[in-house]
């Protein structure tokens, strides 16, 4: 195996964080939108937060993406060989 499991799991916890916020914005509503502003509280802020329903998205998307990820590393289907780097000129003297 090409890394340790605590090394995949902080793999995994970076690609689930950064799921995270890219899901949380979809279908979010604010409470001017729902029309029902909380006396002392922004009217941006969410009208209904639905945690549950956006960590459930996040960790299937997030899995998905990790397991793109994990079989790109271990099948050996990409390397550092793959990633073309910029050749190095030598100054002018």
């Amino acid at each position: 195996m090409i890394f340790s499991a605590v090394s995949w799991a902080a793999v995994y916890f970076i690609v689930w964080w950064t799921t995270l916020f890219a899901v949380l914005p979809f279908g979010a509503r604010s409470q001017s939108d729902a029309g029902d502003i909380t006396p002392g509280t922004e009217p941006g802020a969410p009208f209904s937060a639905r945690l549950g329903r956006i960590i459930v998205i996040t960790t299937i998307v997030a899995t998905i993406i990790f397991a793109g990820i994990y079989l790109l590393l271990t099948q050996e289907l990409f390397g550092l060989d793959d990633i073309p780097f910029l050749p190095r000129f030598e100054q002018a003297r």
